[in-house]
C-alpha cells in the first residue's frame, strides 16, 4: 500500500484478499489430507482398536458395483534415492512400465536368490482394497463414530472378510459382512509386531443388523462414497508419465535413434527400448520388507519421499 490515502480508499474491499485466499486454498487442497478416508489411531506402543461396519455397494454407483475396488501400487527406492510411489495401470488392466521393467529383470536370472529377482521383489505390485465402512466405537477418535468414512485395507483384513463370506469349517453358516441387516460388525484389534501393524487378532462378530431404523439405513446408503470414482483413469499417471519416473528413479537412460530434434534422453519413445543403468550399483532398498498385508506401508514409503 503506498500511502495512507490509498489504504482508506480501499477499506471493505476484499478482491485483493479474496484472490490470495483462493490461491492458497488451491495449493493447500492440493496437498491436504482426503479427510473420506478413515484410519485406526494406536499408542505410542502400535496398538489400538476400533469397531467398524463394512457398508454394502454405494447407491451412486449402481447395481452393477460391488463393496469394494482392488488398486495396485507400487513403492520403493531406485539408486537415486528418490521414491517411485505410483499406483499401477495394471489396475485398470492396462500395461504398466514397472510390471514390464520387473518381467525383464526376472528373465534375467533362473536364480530364485539372484540379485535381478531379490530386486523384483522389493519393487513388487502390492494390492489394497478400498470400502465404504460406518465407524462403530473410535475410542481415539469418538468423532469419528456414527459417519461413512472410505477404509482402504490391505489382503490380511479381506481374508477375514472372505472367511465369513466362504466359511472353512462345515456347519458354518455364511455371512455376507456388507449387508445393512444381516452383516457383522468388525473389530478391529492392532498390535505392533516387529514394526509393523498386524491385524491377526481381529474378528467378526455375531450377525445383526446395523441399525433398526431402514429409514436411516437408507439415509446412510445414499450418502456412501462412489467406489468407481476412485478407479477411474483419470485417477492414474499416463504410461508415458510413469516411465518418466521410473527411468529417473532407476537412473536408467534409453537408447534412442535420433531422426528429428528430440533430445537423446527423450523416454517419449516407448518402443522396445534398450534399457541401460547408468551405474552398477545394486539398487538402493531400505530395510523395510514389501509386505503388501500392510496396510500403512504406502503411507511410510510417501513420508520418506517427502
Amino acid at each position: 500500500m503506498s500511502n495512507f490515502a490509498t489504504l482508506k480508499k480501499s477499506s471493505g474491499s476484499l478482491d485483493r484478499l479474496s484472490k490470495e485466499l483462493d490461491k492458497m486454498n488451491s495449493t493447500t487442497k492440493d496437498k491436504a489430507e482426503d479427510t473420506r478416508f478413515w484410519q485406526p489411531e494406536v499408542d505410542k506402543s502400535g496398538n489400538g482398536m476400533a469397531v467398524i461396519r463394512f457398508l454394502p455397494p454405494p447407491a451412486v454407483d449402481g447395481d452393477d458395483s460391488l463393496s469394494w475396488v482392488r488398486i495396485f501400487n507400487h513403492g520403493f527406492k531406485g539408486p537415486s534415492g528418490k521414491w517411485y510411489i505410483e499406483n499401477s495401470l495394471t489396475t485398470l488392466n492396462q500395461k504398466d512400465p514397472v510390471s514390464e521393467f520387473n518381467s525383464k529383470l526376472w528373465n534375467e536370472s533362473n536364480d530364485d536368490n539372484s540379485p535381478q529377482r531379490k530386486q523384483v521383489r522389493t519393487q513388487k505390485r502390492r494390492l489394497s482394497y478400498i470400502s465404504n465402512i460406518y465407524v462403530i466405537s473410535d475410542p481415539k477418535n469418538p468423532n469419528n463414530e456414527g459417519k461413512v468414512f472410505l477404509f482402504k485395507y490391505g489382503k490380511k483384513i479381506f481374508d477375514k472378510i472372505t472367511m465369513q463370506m466362504n466359511p472353512e469349517f462345515d456347519g458354518d453358516n455364511p455371512i455376507n459382512p456388507f449387508d445393512f441387516w444381516k452383516g457383522a460388525n468388525f473389530k478391529m484389534r492392532i498390535r505392533n509386531v516387529e514394526g509393523y501393524r498386524n491385524y491377526d487378532q481381529s474378528t467378526f462378530e455375531s450377525s445383526s443388523a446395523l441399525l433398526n431404523d431402514d429409514d436411516k439405513l437408507e439415509e446412510l446408503w445414499k450418502s456412501q462414497y462412489s467406489l468407481k470414482e476412485l478407479i477411474t483413469p483419470d485417477k492414474f499417471k499416463s504410461y508415458d508419465d510413469l516411465k518418466k519416473k521410473l527411468y529417473e528413479v532407476m537412473e536408467i537412460y534409453e537408447k534412442v535413434v535420433v531422426n528429428d530434434n528430440r533430445s537423446l534422453n527423450d523416454n517419449r519413445s516407448l518402443s522396445a527400448p534398450q534399457v541401460t543403468p547408468k551405474t552398477n550399483r545394486q539398487t538402493q532398498t531400505d530395510n523395510r520388507s514389501l509386505n503388501e498385508d500392510d496396510d500403512d506401508d504406502l503411507a511410510a514409503f510417501k513420508a520418506l519421499a517427502e
